[in-house]
């Protein structure tokens, strides 16, 4: 009995033991890190073919842009407008806007013509009817003046004062013959005048009504070709902002005069257009030749020429630039907006030495890489970078076979010591 009170504390004592140890030895196996490598390639020497790579998507050529018509300094409101991509014929109606402001204006010429050619028939009555009068007083004239001359021939026969006012008598009629002659002169030049003025008047309202008639046409945009529609991005906002990515134009939309609306590719020109990274703009040209195959028509591969090299934008972090590419050989399958995959043939270069890129660095104005010593560890070795890629890179000043390392060995003893650091850290606060 002895024994046994002995025997089994001691038992279960070393079965606590032994799960502690069992425990903590589990603990450190399942938190144990990992002796990383640092991965290595070898320099190599062959033929290394420079060709970029990209996506974009084909489109019409030759673009057409249909603006809004500049009819008055207002913004204009879209009425009716063709879907994205619908194919058009020459003369088809493509937008039209809002004509309301515009036929208020003609009508409002017209009321104003109406009014101006009555007041020219009114002008010119009057114009008649003073001429009449003005006729009537000038015979009166004429014959109160000839009245007067021959009660004057009778002076040698009268008396001295009545010789003397028979000759005041003609004198008088003389100066209001000659008085009313001058006033008809320019009586008869303003009456012409204010004809002339409401002349003015109907020749301003008719170009108003011919105005108003060309703004309204010009209100509809009608396809200048066959061609299909490209609906431009709605510009017309106060709200604009770095990143923002703009809505399509839409009926209801207002928009400035002089504001691009539909852009009408030429269906018989094609090109496909991509944004290519700044880093492969060294490696092409214009009229450079292009391998081009549509997603959507694998069976049919494509050729064409480099036609436009666009300015480089974007953040600088993904600086890009746009590439215009015509389609040498379109087919009648194409469709705008398909999604292009596009292989362009730079160079190649023979016999030479490369390495991926990722094994290239440069610190300091130095292009240099880091070799694998005799002892396993790393130093760095300057190099000469005579061309590069996105993929590939080609060097001189390193020796064919030599092994490289794909990542910089003192960021990755770094990272292994924040790691293991930061496990110790985690086991301390549990």
């Amino acid at each position: 009995m002895k024994l046994k009170k002995i025997i089994g504390p001691g038992i279960a004592a070393a079965s606590i033991a032994l799960a502690a140890w069992g425990g903590v030895r589990l603990y450190r196996v399942s938190t144990a890190t990992p002796e990383a490598t640092v991965p290595t390639t070898a320099v190599k020497r062959g033929d290394v073919t420079f060709a970029v790579y990209a996506r974009g998507e084909f489109q019409g050529g030759n673009s057409i842009m249909l603006t809004a018509p500049m009819a008055g300094g207002s913004d204009m409101s879209i009425t009716s407008l063709r879907a994205p991509g619908e194919l058009v014929k020459t003369g088809d109606t493509v937008a039209e806007f809002d004509t309301t402001e515009q036929l208020y204006k003609l009508k409002e010429a017209e009321a104003d013509l109406a009014e101006a050619e009555q007041k020219v028939i009114q002008a010119q009555a009057q114009m008649q009817a003073k001429e009449e009068e003005d006729i009537y007083l000038l015979i009166k004239a004429r014959s109160d003046l000839k009245q007067a001359q021959l009660e004057a021939r009778k002076n040698p026969v009268v008396s001295a004062i009545q010789a003397k006012q028979n000759d005041l008598a003609v004198q008088g009629a003389q100066a209001t013959l000659d008085q009313l002659t001058r006033d008809l002169a320019n009586r008869k030049a303003t009456s012409q005048a204010g004809v002339a003025i409401q002349d003015a008047v109907v020749a301003k309202s008719k170009v108003q009504i011919e105005t108003a008639k060309r703004n309204i046409e010009m209100m509809t945009l009608r396809a200048p070709r066959d061609g299909y529609v490209n609906i431009q991005f709605n510009t017309n906002t106060n709200m604009m902002y770095m990143g923002m990515i703009l809505p399509m134009l839409q009926v209801g939309d207002t928009i400035r005069a002089g504001m691009g609306v539909v852009q009408l590719p030429d269906m018989k020109n094609w090109e496909a257009s991509a944004r290519i990274a700044e880093a492969d703009r060294g490696h092409l040209a214009l009229h450079q030749p292009v391998a081009i195959t549509a997603v959507a028509l694998p069976e049919h591969p494509y050729h064409g020429k480099i036609s436009d090299l666009g300015g480089t934008a974007g953040a600088m972090w993904d600086r890009r630039f746009e590439c215009k590419i015509s389609v040498d050989d379109p087919t009648p399958e194409l469709r705008p907006g398909m999604t292009a995959n596009i292989v362009i043939t730079a160079e190649t270069l023979k016999s030479v030495l490369w390495i991926p890129a990722q094994a290239l660095f440069e610190s300091d104005g130095r292009t240099f890489v880091y070799a694998r010593t005799p002892e396993g560890g790393f130093a760095t070795a300057d190099v000469k970078l005579v061309r590069r890629s996105e993929s590939q890179v080609v060097i001189t000043g390193a020796n064919e076979g030599q092994p490289v390392a794909l990542a910089r060995p003192d960021q990755k003893k770094d990272k292994d010591k924040e790691k293991k650091g930061g496990s110790a850290a985690q086991a301390i606060s549990k």
